[in-house]
């Protein structure tokens, strides 16, 4: 019997930290990863939220939209990097600014 290996418990957070940090919508986090062959873009949500895990493609996928080791995605004594680093009035700030662009 085998068992379940162990997830990292911050890897939604910093999945949303990069996003949010490179001002892309779901959507356009999906086009970034080049993903749309492998996966449906609301699997970008579940990442998020924590209800799927991301392959390892997927996760090196983020690593190099963001430019930023997988060990920093995956290890949770790690953090992100300061450049990737959001609050949540910077992400309103950011989604406010990307919304302005495409008018």
């Amino acid at each position: 019997m085998g068992y379940a290996r162990p997830r990292p418990k911050r890897l939604a957070e910093k999945l949303k930290q990069i996003r949010l940090a490179l001002g892309l919508s779901q959507p356009e986090m999906h086009r970034r990863l080049r993903a749309e062959e492998r996966i449906p873009y609301t699997r970008i949500s579940d990442y998020e939220l924590n209800k799927n895990e991301p392959s390892l493609m997927t996760v090196l996928a983020y690593a190099r939209v963001a430019r930023v080791r997988m060990e920093e995605i995956i290890d949770d004594e790690l953090d992100l990097p300061d450049r990737l680093t959001v609050t949540v009035k910077s992400a309103a700030r950011l989604k406010s600014t990307s919304r302005q662009r495409k008018r």
